[in-house]
């Protein structure tokens, strides 16, 4: 059978061939090269191109620098170790196994030396290239102008300077050992170095060599001895179970440091002996130097530590440390900024009393004391999705945000929420509707901290879809937040879903308010009527007023935009396109007809995220918050310069001291490095919702970290005065800063250091009462310090004594960015004798009191659920006012609604249906100086008087229109569109009798027909 052979390729097979070549590098050229053009392109989109580039200069030069370095350090000893090879092997079996190798490497000795000395250089450029903050922090370091306790520098040195020496000597280490492993291999592999040979083990040349390569080891060693003394100013250790104890003690400063200094010595001489064998071509006395090197290193570096530590410091330990202790004290708190914390005693050795001459008094400084926030941020969720999500693809954060916004006599405590796009919540779910269709939220959602309405739900001053409210007006759409992860494509031929006409938030299944009398809240009679003449549409909205009706859209009717802002990434060419197929891993973005002129992508939509993109330097607080500013709504970031480098100063671990019973995956700390010791809120940064423009602001002037970065990358933060007078009015006193300050407190609020040495005065923070084994939250509170002459929002905290349940300190630091006073910590300490109640002391005084208890078993009657909100501490006069929520969920509905108010004071305490019911309660007297109407109660073996039919009526009434308000809740949960609106119609029937059982009742009690006359007699 003749062969098969496929012959010589014709002409068009090269040209094929080598075209398929072509391409295939041609695409994996484009695949490294895509993710470089779309960080370019996002960069350049947000205007800070200035970063990537000089994050990308930088790695490029580390990586080419000491990947140059090494690979010519160790390609340079190899090299030279073959040079210096013996021109004959000894005939033994060892080195005829070697000769194999030799034979088989040598037609290839040049491309094994590049390679290999390339492959080290690869990995330690690669390495280096990770130090590129390291680099710029020293290039650009800025003098703090405070020196360290112990050798006098600028701590600049320490946290700039030090650590890029540091990395230096390690890599330096990393070259000479590589270098001496290299050199050790090739003077075996050729004969310079024997293992089993008899004679001389070792040739002349290799170990003049190898003896220089170990000279430059024990000379870094040298080194690293020398800087290790000042590493002692930044050492860590426990001491008096004081987790993270960093800087010198008696036994560093006495004998540690000394010993390295003594060990430096040592290490240069020995160093020398090894450099010597150059001309002695013997080990003798290099041996000779290493050895009396380590055993200095064991008996000066260790043992005599150990002996000092043992026979002088412990049987006079208080002593020998206090002035260590003292300045670890000082710096801890200048590196925190904890110093300037103001204490001051509080309270009196017995628990405050209400008496009839401060009854009055205490009553009445209740409003000018504090702005009672009743609306828990981390309860209310619920109420928000349900009565202002409007439809199932929009969604608010689990847990909303504290704000003030200006009312007529003052600023108001604001809950706010952002009404942002769920994709999960989508009916269809597809590539259109997920990344074209439904691309933005729309709005905010604002609530009055203070008050809430009749039937427990939140007081909004911001609502409904388009937006109407006392915010003003402003660009309501939201294209970045915190929910927003999923990339979108905007502007295009293909439109957007803005809102549906006609959406409303109102709760149209609430009851009606009521009175603690069972009566309805005055005005909602008329607004009974007029929804009865109107009927019952609840889909008709009040913005339809707003334009001419021939340019509205019918009720219900889809209203559809195309996006007009600069914020994300043009997709102008199908070069730009591919890149984002490729990086996105979507084929469609490459040919979608859904693409066209205009059309943009966005990614990167959180408000962190592109904070942390554009100044990667910085440490991201955990809780971004939105705010109506200049007619946008702006997402507030705060931003953290830290560093792990400042002598003496205690170090905190970033994610365990910013850690509450609020945290979760998604409200995290964002450090650059999560353990630190000195930490600074530098800045202040805003991200547009509609636009996701960047802007970062210069907040603590003149801080070192904060200059160095500036130096790094110049242009990219903001003046301090360039903040707006608007803006100002929203910055506050960042909560995770708040959190690691109070956590440090626990144990720094100390002056002494014979009291920190004792630990007898240490404080911890209260677990939450409802959520045992997590730290109660930090709030947020407009309220006045007993030194202050006027209410200030401020951030507040409280403190027990260790491993106790009563209460040593109160705690608030002025929040509000406009007041002079801003950053002031003012710490009020309680007797140390007295048994002021804590949170969870106070909670169990509560749940054991047996009317409260009583009351509260009736509210969890069923398939209810109580739900205690934010436990609210102030200082009132001589004592301290306890005050808490309580929010009840029923069977079958979507969210909670406030139903009581715990309140406590000295001895007293109140449980009543709104906050001026319990103050009444608590001090005995009214507002107006009333005394508080009270029921009596029924006696035993008495008849309760008989209810009025017509009152009975109504109260039958209003029990129909909250059954009636559960049941749309569910149906609406659930999309059953058939049940809801049966519910509907069930609640406007209840809603028209109870207007009609109101006014019955009205007749009942005056005896006669003239309802109207004897309510306005009343209301005068």
């Amino acid at each position: 059978m003749p062969g098969f052979s496929l012959g010589r390729p014709s002409g068009g097979a090269k040209t094929l061939l080598i075209t398929a070549a072509i391409l295939a590098g041609l695409v994996i050229l484009f695949a490294m090269f895509a993710g470089f053009w779309t960080d370019w392109k996002w960069y350049q989109s947000v205007d800070f191109t200035t970063v990537f580039t000089t994050q990308l200069v930088t790695r490029i030069v580390m990586f080419a620098v000491f990947g140059l370095i090494m690979a010519l350090a160790v390609g340079l000893n190899i090299w030279l170790a073959h040079r210096l090879r013996p021109p004959l092997s000894a005939m033994s079996m060892e080195q005829q196994n070697l000769d194999r190798y030799r034979m088989s490497i040598a037609p290839y000795k040049k491309w094994v030396l590049i390679g290999v000395a390339l492959l080290i250089g690869l990995i330690a450029g690669g390495s280096a290239s990770g130090q590129w903050r390291t680099w710029l922090q020293w290039v650009n370091g800025t003098p703090f102008g405070v020196t360290d306790a112990q050798f006098g520098m600028d701590i600049s040195f320490f946290a700039f300077d030090y650590p890029f020496y540091r990395f230096l000597i390690g890599f330096g280490f990393a070259v000479v050992v590589l270098s001496l492993l290299a050199a050790g291999a090739t003077h075996y592999l050729y004969g310079g170095l024997r293992v089993t040979t008899p004679g001389n083990r070792i040739t002349p040349a290799a170990t003049g060599h190898l003896s220089v390569l170990l000279g430059l080891f024990v000379a870094l060693k040298a080194v690293a001895y020398w800087f290790d003394r000042y590493g002692l100013a930044l050492k860590s250790s426990d001491f008096r179970d004081a987790d993270g104890w960093t800087g010198l003690r008696y036994v560093d400063a006495n004998a540690y440091l000394p010993a390295r200094t003594i060990l430096t010595i040592i290490a240069i001489i020995c160093a020398v002996l090894f450099f010597a064998t150059l001309w002695r071509r013997t080990w003798q006395l290099p041996v000779i130097g290493l050895g009396l090197l380590v055993l200095s290193a064991v008996l000066i570096g260790s043992v005599y530590p150990a002996l000092v530590q043992q026979f002088q410091v412990r049987p006079n330990e208080q002593a020998m440390e206090t002035p260590y202790i003292q300045k670890h004290l000082e710096a801890t708190k200048e590196a925190y900024g904890i110093d300037r914390a103001e204490k001051q005693a509080f309270g009196r050795q017995e628990a405050g009393l209400v008496t009839d001459e401060n009854r009055e008094e205490l009553r009445d400084s209740v409003r000018t004391t504090a702005s009672i926030r009743l609306v828990d941020p981390n309860v209310i969720s619920p109420a928000f999705q349900q009565l202002q999500q409007i439809r199932g693809y929009y969604s608010f954060a689990d847990t909303l945000d504290v704000d003030r916004y200006p009312v007529a006599n003052g600023d108001q405590d604001t809950v706010i929420g952002v009404r942002e796009i769920n994709i999960d919540g989508l009916p269809d779910r597809n590539w259109i509707n997920d990344h074209f269709r439904y691309t933005h939220g729309f709005g905010v959602v604002a609530a009055r901290g203070d008050d809430i309405l009749g039937n427990g739900t939140p007081d909004f001053i911001e609502k409904e879809l388009p937006p109407e409210g006392e915010l003003g007006e402003y660009e309501p759409r939201i294209y970045f937040g915190e929910a927003t992860t999923q990339w979108s494509i905007v502007g295009g031929p293909q439109p957007e879903l803005d809102y549906i006409r006609g959406d409303s938030g109102e709760d149209e299944t609430a009851a009606p308010d009521v009175t603690e009398e069972g009566e309805l809240e005055e005005g909602t009679e008329e607004g009974l009527d007029e929804g009865a003449e109107e009927g019952t549409d609840t889909d008709a909205g009040e913005g339809e007023a707003e334009a001419p009706a021939e340019d509205m859209p019918e009720p219900g009717q889809e209203v559809d935009y195309s996006y007009t802002g600069q914020g994300g990434v043009e997709l102008s060419n199908y070069f730009t396109r591919a890149a984002y197929a490729l990086t996105m891993g979507e084929p469609q973005i490459l040919y979608s007809g859904a693409i066209g002129e205009g059309s943009r992508i966005m990614y990167r939509r959180t408000p962190t995220e592109r904070v942390e993109a554009v100044a990667p330097w910085l440490t991201i607080d955990a809780d971004p918050y939105p705010a109506v500013v200049d007619g946008r709504v702006q997402w507030i970031v705060d931003g953290y310069t830290t560093s792990n480098g400042y002598p003496y100063s205690s170090r905190t671990v970033l994610d365990q001291a910013t850690a509450t019973a609020l945290t979760d995956a998604q409200r995290q700390v964002l450090a650059q490095q999560n353990q630190i010791n000195y930490m600074r809120n530098s800045v202040k940064a805003t991200v547009d919702a509609y636009t996701g423009e960047v802007v970062l602001y210069e907040w603590e002037e003149n801080e070192p970290v904060l200059q160095t970065w500036m130096k790094a990358f110049p242009d990219t933060v903001t003046p301090r005065e360039d903040i707006s007078e608007e803006l100002l009015a929203h910055l506050r006193y960042p909560q995770d800063l708040f959190n690691v300050q109070r956590d440090l407190l626990q144990r720094y609020h100390v002056d002494s250091a014979s009291l920190f040495y004792a630990g007898g005065e240490r404080w911890e923070v209260p677990d939450d009462p409802t959520q045992p084994g997590n730290s109660v939250p930090a709030y947020y509170l407009s309220m006045r310090m007993p030194d202050q002459d006027a209410r200030t929002f401020s951030l507040t905290t409280t403190f027990n004594p260790r491993d106790r349940e009563t209460l040593a300190a109160y705690m608030a630091v002025v929040a509000d960015a406009r007041s002079d006073d801003y950053g002031t910590m003012r710490i009020l300490t309680l007797p140390n004798n007295t048994t002021t109640p804590g949170p969870q002391q106070v909670q169990s005084r509560w749940n054991a009191e047996p009317d409260i208890a009583e009351s509260i078993n009736l509210l969890q009657r069923g398939d209810s659920e109580v739900e205690y909100g934010n436990l609210l501490t102030v200082p009132l006069g001589d004592d301290l006012l306890y005050v808490e929520p309580v929010y009840v969920l029923g069977a079958g509905a979507n969210y909670p609604r406030m139903q009581r108010v715990l309140a406590s004071y000295g001895d007293e305490l109140a449980f009543e249906a709104s906050l001026d019911a319990a103050l009444d309660t608590l001090f005995g007297v009214t507002e107006t100086g009333e005394e508080p109407e009270e029921t009596p109660p029924v006696g035993e073996g008495e008849e309760p008087e008989e209810t009025p039919e017509a009152t009975a009526d109504l109260a039958g009434w209003i029990g129909e229109a909250l059954e009636a308000q559960e049941e749309a809740d569910a149906a609406l949960a659930e999309g059953d569109w058939a049940a809801y609106g049966e519910a509907q119609a069930k609640l406007a029937d209840a809603l028209q009798r109870i207007a009609e059982a109101e006014e019955a009742a009205r007749t009942e009690e005056t005896g006669d027909g003239d309802a109207d006359d004897e309510a306005e007699e009343s209301e005068e």
